[in-house]
């Protein structure tokens, strides 16, 4: 009975070893897999934060732009489309958060949308690898990733309609009469009117100028 007990114990080792090998490496693959996917997953993270950083500075210049101009509505165009801006500032915002995702700009880095779409798309590349060396083969394999960002005005400006002249001449007034500034009207974003009272001139925040999102 001894010697039985002895042999199948010898014939269950081996068959041990093969099953701890197999899910040593079921392990090893799983590791590899989620490895992978949490290195596009950070791939992307980057590509999106960066194209929105992008969008966002030129929201901001946009409106930095507007108040230089706020007195002249004449001006106000290339505002109001959301076009005045320049693209390599919002790019360095764009690799600055690229980079705070341990990632880089890769090809086409970031470009502005072709011409009516405002905004820009993203291209990164994760800094690190795929398997960080942990992983054999995937030393050099990087996650790469884009992302669009879109700027959406939300204003529009209708400039009243003027103040007709009066068909009689009026009684001329010996006294100088004093001229007031008159308040700029006809600027509307998302439905509200916006009132420009030209002696403290101002607009609405970025934000409310401005929509800013990842395209689908």
């Amino acid at each position: 009975m001894t010697g039985r007990r002895t042999g199948d114990s010898g014939q269950a080792f081996p068959i041990y070893i093969t099953v701890m090998a197999g899910l040593l490496f079921l392990a090893f693959v799983y590791f590899a897999v989620g490895q992978a996917a949490a290195t596009r997953n950070g791939a992307q993270t980057a590509a999106d934060a960066a194209a929105l950083a992008a969008a966002q500075d030129a929201r901001e210049q946009l409106r930095d732009g507007w108040l230089q101009v706020i007195l002249d509505p004449t001006a106000w165009e290339r505002f109001l489309n959301g076009e005045s801006y320049l693209v390599p500032r919002a790019c360095e915002h764009a690799a600055s958060f690229a980079a705070r995702n341990g990632a880089e700009l890769w090809s086409d880095g970031c470009a502005r949308l072709p011409a009516g779409e405002e905004g820009f798309r993203v291209q990164v590349r994760t800094r690190y690898t795929v398997g960080e060396s942990i992983i054999p083969g995937t030393e050099g394999q990087h996650a790469t990733a884009e992302a669009t960002a879109v700027l959406e005005p939300r204003c529009t400006f209708d400039a009243p309609e003027p103040t007709p002249e009066p068909t009689t001449e009026p009684e001329p007034d010996p006294r100088p009469t004093p001229t007031e500034p008159v308040p700029i009207l006809g600027l509307s974003c998302d439905g509200d009117p916006w009132e420009i009272d030209p002696e403290r001139p101002r607009l609405p925040s970025a934000a409310d100028l401005y929509a800013v999102r990842l395209a689908d």
